[in-house]
């Protein structure tokens, strides 16, 4: 059968062709979709669509009233299951959809295509041509953003909901990419963070699914624009020095109707074994991660993100359920794979794949896995035996730092080890502390909705918290209006509570996270060494009664230390005695009580030295000053002991807002 309006035309090679088949293709975004060209002189668009189930294949759209007749795609001779040809007259802007007719005389489906680089905003579903022109102005970046990404280098996250950080609000809507450009990017400058990670921006049809319900792998999100808005918010993101991350999802698919879900009237991207194809928690259907096809597909959206938009890195969501064949499955829910084990084997191949490709192709990026389970070597290279991710989400130690951080401080001398264990395995992997989207919603409360105590004390145990956090090994992430204290859970379909910062304890709380962002960044120490056990070293994590802890945290050298002291009680001390096994002195960094933060401004001396007598089992010995409920950071200077000064200084009580006596 003859197409009246189309005309046979190939961008695909024999070697694309067997790339494809092989897995091993991983741009076809150069290939597939819509791609608007001039053919013989005539203007049109070339599409191209996997579908090897279809008996026929129409384009149809808005340029030709949604009737296929005469738009009927060829199918290619070399079995590869591609349907191609050109149209006259199809140009940028015209919306798009694939009439496919299965083989067997099943149900005609009407399909978006699975390559589109724009779609239209939901409800509506229809692909949209696009030519994605934009001129970068990134170059000083990405050339050397290779640094600002290795591991000894800080990583600071700011994890952001595009449509619920702030909005338009005599519009009542989100503001768009543009928009976003004028007050994103100078928040994130002055704040001090390092990256800011967006959730999904793949376009999704669910809003409340925040985007994890992927329907476009190739199309940003039409909710807020079209993708060179997106593209220029990058490009000033990265000329202010902001590294983008962006969260992707290998993981699962919605089974809407005009998506990916049994495109050609067969399993084409989800596994047709339910036990394999289909996600119980999510009603979502799983990635057929054996198939060389889909695998091209996967690692083709991968690399279209970082080529395309200047992506620096991807965190990878729900790898858990990725590589596990039980994963919130039931015992005869699950088939064992060929060795008796319940890895996914496919599907782990397919991740050490995609992560190798990536870091060979686009050195400087990082690659971030939300790994939940003891799965071993997340974070480390295919070559060694891992899965090839850079970092890891520290699941463990957020679970149990919020579980310690909402106990009365009273009984915390019982839970002490919720906060040392993660010593244990800190180095096991490349760990990032995150404190996501996740911890604030479905009932959860907001993190200073779940601290304890008065008004005082919430927001005296998350300054803590905070402080804690940016003193520990690891990367750093935290979710947008955490740092505010915002009370309520985040609501996606709202912004952010920025009045709350016309209130002293919440523009306290920002405060500090810039500050500790500024000194995370500065202080050689508190980074150099995020993954390595080279960088720690306990002082004291004894004192359970007083639920104190004090560490170190080592640079290059014995100059580059600094010492962290945490207060986990509201008991302040006078006099606390910290062994040492050299002379030094310590000079005040940073103090969590400080009244710039809304803390009790306790006063601490802001120069010590070390005593020549013995404590404990210690040679040596120094006293502080400890606020309550508080972490102070003093850099350390060796000193000759005939050098050493006696770091008197001056202290006193005040009394804590509320009427609270120190």
């Amino acid at each position: 059968m003859e197409s009246a309006h189309v005309q046979f035309h190939s961008c695909f090679t024999e070697f694309d062709i067997s790339l494809f088949k092989t897995g091993k293709h991983y741009r076809l975004y150069d290939k597939m979709g819509a791609h608007p060209m001039s053919l013989n002189g005539v203007e049109g668009c070339y599409f191209a669509v996997y579908a090897p189930n279809a008996e026929k294949i129409f384009v149809v759209g808005d340029f030709n009233h949604w009737k296929h007749e005469g738009y009927m795609l060829y199918s290619r001779w070399d079995g590869s299951g591609i349907w191609e040809g050109f149209i006259p007259g199809v140009t940028h802007g015209m919306v798009y959809k694939y009439k496919i007719f299965p083989y067997n005389y099943g149900r005609i489906r009407l399909k978006a295509d699975p390559y589109a680089v724009k779609m239209e905003v939901p409800p509506r579903s229809g692909s949209i041509v696009w030519s994605m022109d934009y001129s970068w102005n990134d170059s000083a970046w990405m050339q050397m953003r290779q640094q600002q990404h290795a591991h000894s280098s800080p990583v600071s996250v700011y994890e952001l909901h595009f449509g619920s950080w702030k909005r338009n609000l005599s519009e009542n809507r989100p503001l768009s990419y543009a928009e976003m450009k004028d007050v994103l990017v100078d928040y994130l400058v002055d704040m001090e963070f390092t990256h800011v990670e967006f959730l999904p921006l793949t376009e999704f049809p669910y809003d409340p699914s925040w985007g994890y319900q992927v329907s476009g792998y190739f199309a940003a999100t039409s909710r807020y624009g079209n993708p060179e808005e997106l593209m220029s918010l990058i490009d000033q993101l990265h000329q202010a020095g902001i590294g983008v991350i962006f969260d992707w999802v290998p993981a699962h698919f919605p089974a809407d109707d005009f998506s990916l879900a049994t495109f050609d009237g067969s399993c084409v991207y989800e596994h047709p074994d339910r036990r394999k194809g289909f996600h119980p928690d999510w009603n979502t259907l799983i990635f057929n991660y054996g198939r060389p096809e889909v695998r091209s597909f996967l690692i083709s959206s991968a690399f279209f993100w970082m080529e395309k938009y200047h992506a620096d890195g991807l965190r990878v969501d729900a790898v858990s359920s990725i590589v596990y064949l039980d994963y919130s499955r039931k015992e005869g829910e699950w088939e064992p794979n060929h060795l008796g084990g319940r890895e996914n084997l496919d599907a782990i191949s397919f991740v050490k794949e995609c992560n190798t490709a990536l870091y060979e192709a686009f050195p400087g990026i990082q690659l971030i896995a939300e790994e939940a389970t003891s799965f071993p070597l997340v974070s480390r290279p295919v070559d060694h035996g891992g899965l090839g991710y850079g970092m890891k989400w520290m699941m463990g130690w957020m679970h149990d730092t919020l579980n310690y951080f909402k106990r009365e401080p009273l009984y915390r001398k019982f839970h002490q080890n919720d906060l040392t264990f993660s010593i244990m395995y800190a180095f096991s992997e490349n760990f990032m502390l995150a404190l996501s989207h996740d911890e604030v919603v479905h009932g959860k409360s907001s993190l200073i909705g779940k601290m304890s105590g008065d008004e005082w004390t919430k927001f005296a145990n998350l300054r803590t918290l905070f402080s804690y956090m940016y003193s520990h090994p690891g990367s750093k992430l935290l979710f947008m209006g955490s740092e505010i204290g915002s009370y309520g859970e985040w609501n996606f379909t709202w912004q952010l509570d920025w009045h709350l910062l016309e209130f002293a304890p919440h523009l306290g709380l920002k405060e500090l996270v810039k500050d500790l962002n500024s000194l995370y960044k500065s202080i050689p120490a508190l980074h150099i060494y995020n993954f390595s056990i080279e960088g720690f070293e306990w002082i004291d994590a004894s004192d359970r009664e007083n639920s104190i802890l004090v560490y170190k945290r080592n640079g290059n050298s014995d100059h580059d230390a600094v010492a962290i002291i945490c207060n986990l009680n509201v008991n302040p001390h006078q006099k606390y005695k910290v062994g040492r096994s050299k002379h030094e002195e310590w000079k005040l960094l940073f103090n969590s009580d400080h009244k710039k933060y809304w803390g009790s401004d306790y006063k601490i001396q802001s120069l010590v030295s070390t005593q020549d007598q013995s404590f404990q089992s210690w040679p040596l010995y120094l006293e502080v000053d400890i606020p309550p409920l508080s972490v102070t950071m003093y850099t350390i200077r060796p000193v000759d002991a005939e050098d050493k000064s006696d770091g008197s200084g001056s202290k006193s009580s005040l009394t804590k807002p509320n009427g609270h006596k120190s």
